[in-house]
């Protein structure tokens, strides 16, 4: 609940296994997605090494926030199962304490999104260029990369405008879906050359 410290630490602690079956996601998702980048490095090395050098460089850096942003959640976790060397801490403290490092761990993952909207440029240039897929998937990534910057930044920057643009922002980030798509059912295949 949304500004209730008591009632979302009191959830969390009903329903604990979907707090850690969100970071065992989190931390799969990483796991996968450092592989994922390094066959697309792979398949867009020929096009341009340098912006298939960058596109993983900026795919990487989120990866140490996303790890070292689940500690946030795994102290949420400590504080509510109030452990005996807590006890100096009454319960509404540790309450607040938990919910502080849940917002706390928002606001990591707003960080780790600038990340995933900046590698989807290179990313972006390099499906452009390709001449193997199509380029209106190349323009999709672009849009989806300013909605990552746009919605990572404004809760950083301008909070009172970030629910507004988070609205408009994740109906935008879809755009990077027709990409994996395009990559899971037909492949990047090169266009043969003509006789």
């Amino acid at each position: 609940m949304t500004g209730d410290a008591t009632a979302t630490a009191d959830h969390l602690r009903a329903s604990e296994w979907i707090l850690r079956l969100g970071i065992a996601s989190e931390l799969v998702h990483q796991t996968i997605g450092v592989f994922l980048v390094l066959a697309l490095y792979r398949l867009f090395k020929a096009v341009n090494e340098k912006h298939a050098s960058l596109m993983v460089i900026l795919s990487l850096l989120p990866v140490p926030i996303v790890f070292l942003n689940v500690l946030n959640e795994i102290a949420a976790l400590v504080l509510v199962s109030r452990p005996d060397f807590l006890s100096v801490l009454e319960k509404p403290q540790l309450d607040a304490l938990a919910y502080f490092f849940l917002r706390l761990h928002g606001k990591g993952i707003d960080i780790a999104s600038i990340f995933w909207g900046l590698w989807l440029f290179p990313f972006g240039i390099l499906a452009i260029r390709s001449g193997f897929i199509p380029r209106v998937l190349g323009v999709l990534l672009f849009i989806a990369g300013f909605a990552y910057l746009a919605s990572s930044f404004t809760p950083l920057v301008l909070p009172q405008y970030a629910k507004l643009v988070g609205q408009f922002a994740m109906a935008l980030e879809v755009a990077e879906v027709p990409i994996i798509f395009w990559l899971l059912i037909w492949g990047a295949k090169t266009q043969p050359s003509d006789p």
